[in-house]
């Protein structure tokens, strides 16, 4: 292991695709046990360049194309990590995840379990997800669900550049396996500054985005960037809305979405998967046994529907909108 070179005060303006390629390039430079692999990384830097200029700077040997196998992807990631190397795998798009579950469930989150602590599994996939972005079937699944619902896998997803930096070089420290769900949406969405020399964020937290006494509005990933624009719409009726990106879903940090709950006494909770076994449910049921008797309204939550996501034509009518949080908002309010 040898230190990154660091440069203080060392701030950029990066978007959140540059700032995954600046963690990357981090880990790998402080730690020669990180290698990353994945379908089309090496050379053509990944469909969305978030690994450009890897095998140039490392080689072959810690920049390497795999076969289109996502399965084995997930395998060779296991194997790695349990022999003592910490592998950065990416899946392409989410909805191509699936094939990793036996993988993922089955050994990496129980691996430190089933051997009693004599092995971990410090390994990280990463893997766009959402919507937004026009792409054909398979390329826009939102289903983080599914995994926050696996004990021993955590679930991180960041919602801007400065947290996708901070976040992704926790996950490449975290001694457990960690899905690190990328928001393709906001990747070029817009440069923001990032403290290059700055500590990795902590997992297992909720951020406050911005604080407020008249109700909470609770999102995570992409949808931050609507959560914030409703709050900043309900700002000017004079509403001030507290925004809490969840970031890590599991584990989850139910304290400070408790407290949050029994501050407003009111609660929105916006994703973009769909309504039916969403994770907001299980941030609903947190705070209906733990905030109850603070709560002042019934919790809202605005969604994706139940169904697939649809064709681009139609990508409009099923994420949520700055609107239909602002009326949820308002529900709360009025009640």
């Amino acid at each position: 292991m040898h230190s990154a070179q660091q440069h203080p005060g060392n701030s950029q303006p990066l978007n959140l695709l540059e700032a995954i390629n600046r963690a990357l390039l981090y880990a790998m430079e402080d730690d020669d046990k990180v290698v990353v692999f994945g379908e089309d990384i090496a050379t053509n830097g990944g469909v969305f360049r978030a690994t450009e200029g890897l095998k140039e700077r490392f080689g072959f040997r810690r920049v390497m194309d795999t076969p289109l196998a996502e399965n084995l992807i997930a395998g060779l990631a296991v194997g790695m990590a349990s022999q003592g190397l910490k592998p950065v795998a990416e899946i392409q798009f989410m909805g191509f995840i699936y094939a990793t579950l036996e993988q993922l469930i089955s050994h990496a989150a129980r691996l430190r379990n089933r051997t009693r602590g004599r092995l971990g599994c410090p390994l990280v996939i990463r893997a766009p997800f959402g919507g937004g972005i026009h792409a054909p079937e398979h390329h826009s699944e939102s289903t983080e669900a599914l995994f926050a619902h696996i004990p021993g896998l955590r679930v991180v997803i960041p919602s801007s550049s400065a947290r996708a930096y901070g976040l992704l070089r926790a996950a490449i420290d975290c001694p457990d396996p960690v899905l690190f769900l990328e928001p393709k949406r906001l990747y070029r969405l817009q440069r923001l500054p990032v403290e290059l020399d700055s500590d990795p964020l902590p997992l297992d937290r909720c951020f406050t985005l911005r604080a407020g006494e008249d109700v909470s509005l609770i999102s995570w990933g992409a949808m931050i960037h609507e959560t914030l624009a409703a709050a900043d719409r309900l700002a000017e009726d004079g509403i001030k809305a507290e925004v809490i990106d969840v970031a890590t879903l599991n584990p989850l940090d139910r304290d400070t979405l408790v407290a949050t709950a029994s501050k407003t006494g009111r609660v929105v909770i916006v994703h973009e998967a769909p309504f039916t076994g969403g994770f907001g449910a299980e941030i609903a049921a947190t705070l209906a046994s733990d905030a109850l008797m603070h709560l002042l309204a019934p919790i809202e939550r605005v969604t994706g529907h139940d169904c697939p996501m649809p064709d681009f034509a139609m990508e409009p009518q099923y994420m949520p909108s700055v609107e239909r949080i602002v009326a949820a908002a308002r529900r709360t309010l009025e009640y």
